[in-house]
């Protein structure tokens, strides 16, 4: 019985996508400071709150066992 994530909305994701973002900011204006804030925008995009669940809901919507 494994259990598996259905929830692939994370932060981890969230961060790639910003660093993504921030490198093709960087490669057009040649300046690293668009790499970090591309960090940044992509770690608050990831640390925002589930609204109006508690802990089960959540767990049971993100995992089930097979």
């Amino acid at each position: 019985m494994s259990k598996k994530s259905k929830n692939s909305d994370n932060s981890g994701n969230w961060i790639g996508v910003g660093t993504a973002i921030g490198a093709a900011v960087y490669a057009v204006t040649n300046e690293p400071v668009w790499i970090a804030v591309g960090v940044a925008i992509g770690a608050a995009l990831g640390w925002r709150k589930q609204k109006n669940k508690n802990k089960k809901e959540v767990f049971e919507e993100n995992y089930k066992e097979d």
